[in-house]
């Protein structure tokens, strides 16, 4: 049986896995401490009293050590002698290589920081510290430690050569730290012991065991800061019984303590008893296994349906339904994971309508567009509820053609529009008498509009009318191949749906009144401008027809061209100001009467500036008159900064202007005025909307190959703006 590393993380597993250990382990452990116990103990006891004893006697002899080398560092000051501020020569009273037992190295250090050789390598001292000044003064050692580039600790004495001269400077040498522990090759430390010392810092001297700085601090921390004591610790796995002591330096050289620790191996310190415990442990280990199997075993049956369910649990609150549980425990845990699977579908359908419904409201609600909401409603719904035919009717109120039917069939959602549904006045009464919903079955009379359906398999049927202004607008009708009867809920949600699809249209039309109602609005204003002259009858309607036929030649959006609408239309709204005997005089116009003409598009402005909603087409009023060269009116923009609806405006209405009779001209022929749009081309004229409009107005959409001469026709005249090219400002002014 594979045991996964996460079996313990239930609270459930780790109580049974506890019950399990204590109920095994409890017999076996009061029988081993009732055979060994104390005998153990009696083997410590005795161990940790010969350590004790150890460590103390190692500690005194380390400080006699220390006493005998400070002593003799004592002397060799007396070997120095100074000489009127000379460099001090040595009168040694011993010889050097009795020395280099005691000591590594030995310096004179000036008061001066010079450091003098004596004998051996010494790292050079650093400076003095006033309380070590002080130390020196009153003729007493100083005992020093410190590490080196090697890592290593090493211990230092110093001694002033003349404590009540400091000038004189001091002695310093470096201790041999095996002389001090005293383990030469006569001296040993006691068998089986390791030894570890530490200085006032804390800091390991000597340590017969390699001990990292974090063990060692481990190490210390067990010492609990007294003088004297015990405990246990581990190295590598070994076991110890250990015994500290601390050696008093603070007096005679300046420091708090050293501190000496015997450790012995409580494996050899209980050897008598390794055979036993050998077998011991066998038995514990063989028990402990016995004990796990049997735990795991049971945590396994029992927790992992638990985990199984917890985890589909936190799916099903994220709202992750599509995974169910399989539990094959044969017990109560399998019920509950069929119950749970149960609830979880039941849940993932709820969520799902939910957020499908949603979706449905935002998507018609967001919409004005009656097409893209119908396309909406019918997708969604079937792909939510799943029926064999979703339609919706919609009728035309107005009375102005057939009603469109919109169908959806099968899985793929796509919605095709079709014109052969007839649907009868006395069916349109029964829906509407049935103000909520209205269930057919095939079994019964069928609605006319629903015969198409039912000779395609649908059984059953559910109609809701689209209501508008408690008017039948529409028809909405769901089909399946099944005749059972609707979930009531379903039916209750598709109502639902149904009235939401039922006031997005009457927003869309709404709107489609008031859009008609706007343009219409602005036609009348156009035809106003226009019937102040009988000339120019007509002449912003046309001029509009043609811009709208070059802008989508150029790729206008809707939007931009429902702006160049309204554009068009408003374009000449100034010469509501003009006298008409200006308009209509046949005769070359004067400077003041061409001044007030070429006032009109900032008069224009004026008259449409209350109109918040129409700021943005101000521009094409004002720049209709521009030029792409510069030398137009009012402002003589060029180029780009000319608006595009302008400079669609402009080549529109030249064209309506002089292809129109006018009282000072007779109209001219359409070769001669696409001769001069042409010609006008990057002079007054943009070429981009140049280009455009002879596609448009080119059957061939473009030039026309031949003789050189462009054969062109017309259908019907068209829209048109003004123009200041080669046929003379009066010509085109009116």
């Amino acid at each position: 049986m594979k045991i996964e590393p996460t079996f313990l993380r239930s609270k459930v597993a780790r109580r049974i896995f506890t019950l399990f250990m204590l109920c095994a382990l409890m017999p076996i452990s009061a029988l081993a401490v009732m055979s060994f116990s104390q005998v153990t103990k009696q083997l410590e006891r005795q161990s940790q009293r010969g350590l004790h004893q150890s460590c103390k006697t190692l500690g005194m002899s380390i400080f006699e050590r220390l006493s005998f080398l400070g002593q003799q560092l004592e002397s060799l000051s007396f070997g120095f002698k100074t000489n009127s501020g000379a460099s001090p020569h040595w009168a040694p009273k011993l010889s050097t290589e009795r020395l280099k037992e005691w000591f590594k190295g030995l310096v004179l250090v000036t008061n001066s920081g010079t450091c003098n050789p004596i004998f051996g390598d010494i790292q050079n001292p650093s400076g003095q510290s006033a309380e070590e000044k002080k130390h020196l003064k009153s003729g007493k050692t100083v005992v020093l430690t410190g590490s080196t580039k090697d890592n290593r600790m090493h211990i230092y004495m110093m001694r002033a050569v003349d404590p009540q001269d400091q000038r004189k400077g001091a002695l310093f040498a470096e201790i041999n730290s095996m002389y001090l522990w005293g383990l030469t090759e006569y001296n040993t430390l006691p068998n089986m012991t390791e030894l570890c010392i530490l200085d006032q810092s804390n800091n390991v001297i000597y340590s017969t065991l390699p001990l990292s700085s974090s063990f060692s601090e481990r190490l210390i921390f067990k010492m609990d800061h007294s003088s004297l004591g015990q405990f246990e610790w581990k190295y590598e796995d070994k076991g110890y019984l250990t015994s500290f002591w601390s050696i008093p330096l603070k007096f005679e050289f300046l420091h708090l303590k050293w501190t000496v620790v015997m450790s012995a191996s409580k494996a050899d310190i209980l050897a008598p008893m390794a055979q036993f415990k050998k077998i011991f442990l066998l038995i514990v280990v063989l028990s402990l296994l016995v004990v796990l199997f049997l735990s795991v075993h049971q945590i396994r049956k029992t927790t992992l349906p638990l985990e199984k369910l917890k985890n589909a649990t936190q799916r099903v609150a994220m709202r992750d339904f599509d995974n169910s549980v399989t539990v094959t425990s044969g017990d109560e845990f399998e019920e509950l994971a069929v119950s749970f699977n149960n609830m979880t579908k039941q849940l993932q359908r709820h969520f799902s309508t939910l957020n499908t419904m949603a979706e449905i409201d935002r998507a018609i609600l967001s919409s004005l567009d009656t097409e893209k909401i119908v396309f909406t409603a019918t997708t969604r719904i079937q792909q939510l509820f799943g029926y064999d035919l979703v339609s919706a009717i919609l009728l035309d109120c107005r009375g102005q053609g057939l009603p469109q039917t919109y169908i959806c069939t099968g899985k793929s959602g796509a919605v095709k529009l079709v014109d052969d549904i007839e649907i009868l006045p006395e069916d349109l009464q029964k829906i509407n008498y049935n103000e909520k919903m209205l269930l057919v079955n095939v079994e019964e009379h069928l609605p006319r509009f629903l015969v198409p359906f039912a000779s395609k398999g649908i059984k059953s049927f559910v109609v809701f009318p689209l209501l508008v202004k408690k008017r039948l607008a529409g028809v909405f009708t769901l089909g399946s191949f099944d005749s059972s009867i609707p979930n009531q809920k379903d039916l209750f949600q598709e109502q639902r749906l149904a009235d939401q699809m039922a006031v997005a249209l009457s927003n869309a039309q709404l709107l489609e009144e008031l859009n008609e109602l706007n343009i219409g609005t602005l036609t009348a204003l156009a035809r106003a401008v226009d019937a102040k002259s009988a000339w120019t009858g007509g002449h912003s309607e046309r001029v509009t027809e043609t811009a709208l036929k070059i802008g989508q030649v150029m790729g206008l959006t809707p939007n931009e061209l429902d702006d160049l609408r309204r554009g068009g239309l408003l374009h000449d709204i100034g010469k509501i100001g003009i006298p008409a005997k200006i308009l209509d005089k046949p005769g070359k116009l004067t400077d003041e009467e061409y001044r007030i003409i070429k006032d009109h598009p900032r008069m224009g402005v004026r008259i449409i500036e209350p109109i918040v909603a129409y700021h943005h087409i101000t521009p094409m009023v004002l720049q209709h008159h521009e030029r792409f060269d510069g030398k137009g009116y009012p402002d003589g923009l060029s180029g780009k900064e000319i608006c595009s609806g302008a400079r669609i405006l402009a080549v529109a209405d030249v064209y309506d202007a002089i292809l129109s009779d006018r009282p000072y001209r007779k109209g001219m022929k359409l070769d001669r005025v696409i001769d001069i749009i042409e010609q006008e081309a990057c002079k007054q004229f943009d070429p981009n909307v140049v280009h455009a409009f002879l596609e448009v107005i080119t059957p061939e959409k473009g030039k026309l190959k031949g003789n050189g001469k462009k054969k062109l026709h017309l259908a019907q005249r068209h829209t048109a703006v003004n123009f200041s090219g080669q046929a003379g400002k009066t010509l085109l002014m009116r």
